[in-house]
Formats: structure tokens, C-alpha cells, sequence
């Protein structure tokens, strides 16, 4: 029951409008096929360094759940959920044009899988790795626990909920706000 009201909250959640400095993405996958995304999370940075999150279910269309276990996400959960399509046409838009920040290599190469999958190009977005920020702002954590969220979130003492999409945009999002606060770093969002 709790699955379904908060896909029905969530069908709900319209995209944030802005104007944002940056955001962060993070998504689930069903299984080990980067294109099975099953959630999408987004954590918007306003000008002020609030972050409102908007996070959807995506119903990967699939058979294989490799990962409930870890998120929690299965079948059922996505019953009703927009498919892929759907939520890259949602996304497209209010996201060109901002620094999209992912948290390793992973989102991206998802998000292309997926495209690939529908026989389309990935949007032409300005990504960038909040890991390599977190490298430079604590290289101390190299071979220490390394930069990982799970590492992070005690290094920073963040407070998430590990493997929800939403919840990992928001940390990749405040990984990149720590740099710049605590650290001092000047962070650009548009260089490649």
C-alpha cells in the first residue's frame, strides 16, 4: 500500500521550475542491463543552495529484478509508472542548458543505454562527476573509505537514505555544496 501512495504522490510531482545553479541526478536500475532504469531522482540547486528534489518511478519494462533487494523497487512498485519515453520527455527540456551533476559515470551511461534502447541520442546535456569533486576537495579519503556516497555521507555527515534516486541526487548535490562551502573550491559548472 505504501508503494502505491507514493507513486501516486509522485505522479503528482511536477518538475520544478527555476532558475537552478546546477543540479544532480541519480537513478535505480532493475537489473544489471544499464537501461532498466526503474527511478529517476533529481535534486535542484537554486541560487540560494536550497535543493527541492523531484524523483519519478520508471517502469523499465522488464521481467528481471536483480536489484529489489537493494532498493526496494520492484514489478508492483512501477505498476502505473511512466516508461522511459515519458520521463526523458519530461526531463529534456527543463534540464538543457544546467550543469547536471552525477555521482560516477554510472547515471549517464544509463541514461545512454536507455536512449540507445529507444534508438535515439542521449540529450545533449552539460554533465559532471561530483565524485572527481569530492577527489579534489578530500583527497585524504583515497584509499581511506574512497569517495564514494556511502563513504561521504559519514566523511560529510549527510543524512540519506542510500539506493533511492532521490535521496542520492540530494547527497550529490550537497557532496558539491560541502566543496564549495567547507573546501573553499570554486566550482565550475560548465567545463567538460
Amino acid at each position: 500500500m505504501l508503494s502505491f501512495l507514493r507513486r501516486r504522490e509522485e505522479a503528482r510531482n511536477e518538475f520544478p521550475s527555476g532558475p537552478f545553479r546546477f543540479v544532480a541526478l541519480d537513478v535505480e536500475t532493475a537489473n544489471h542491463d544499464r537501461a532498466s532504469i526503474c527511478q529517476i531522482g533529481i535534486a535542484c540547486v537554486r541560487p540560494d543552495n536550497s535543493i527541492e528534489t523531484w524523483t519519478t518511478y520508471v517502469d523499465p519494462c522488464t521481467s528481471t529484478w536483480a536489484f529489489t533487494g537493494l532498493h526496494g523497487i520492484s514489478q508492483s512498485t512501477v505498476s502505473g509508472a511512466p516508461r522511459f519515453a515519458d520521463a526523458l520527455s519530461m526531463l529534456e527540456t527543463p534540464l538543457g542548458g544546467i550543469t547536471i551533476y552525477q555521482h560516477s559515470g554510472f547515471d549517464r551511461s544509463a541514461f545512454r543505454a536507455a536512449c540507445a534502447l529507444l534508438s535515439r541520442d542521449e540529450p545533449l546535456w552539460i554533465w559532471q562527476n561530483s565524485v572527481t569533486v569530492a577527489r579534489r576537495a578530500w583527497p585524504e579519503l583515497k584509499g581511506n573509505g574512497g569517495h564514494g556516497l556511502a563513504s561521504l555521507k559519514t566523511h560529510l555527515r549527510l543524512s540519506f537514505d542510500h539506493h533511492d534516486a532521490g535521496e542520492d541526487a540530494r547527497a550529490a548535490a550537497e557532496v558539491v555544496l560541502h566543496a564549495e562551502k567547507t573546501k573553499g573550491l570554486a566550482i565550475c559548472f560548465h567545463d567538460t
